[in-house]
């Protein structure tokens, strides 16, 4: 190999890089909170039980669920659970987990502690 043909691998790498923060799940940490891959902060429900969503219609248009696309795969802490209305969500540690319609831009976290119910997301 040449020393111009390692050069690119490296940059190539180098760019790759950034995509690997996103392997092990859908959310990355920001300022010790979670957020999906647009920097909105993500959410848990206290009432909703391990591995189901209680949160459905109203609820779910207040407080949309971070949907997991068919060829998402569990990894880690990270789990995929199955919604009332048959579409998968993403679950971190069984919890099932959420963004909040009234965040308008990232940074935003005005559903933490709504109603003594609703959580920002933290890495374990």
């Amino acid at each position: 190999m040449t020393r111009h043909t390692l050069t690119w691998m490296t940059l190539a790498a180098a760019f790759a890089l950034p995509s690997l923060a996103l392997a092990d799940g859908p959310a990355t940490t920001k300022d010790g909170v979670m957020v999906d891959h647009k920097g909105m902060a993500l959410y848990t429900f206290d009432k909703d039980p391990n591995g189901k969503s209680n949160c459905n219609t109203s609820c779910a248009d207040n407080w949309p669920p971070l949907m997991a696309m068919s060829s998402d795969k569990a990894s880690g802490m990270w789990t995929i659970i199955k919604r009332d209305d048959g579409m998968m969500q993403w679950a971190y540690m069984d919890k099932p987990v959420y963004t909040f319609a009234k965040d308008t831009a990232p940074g935003d976290k005005k559903g933490d502690g709504m109603k003594d119910v609703w959580h920002v997301l933290k890495p374990m």
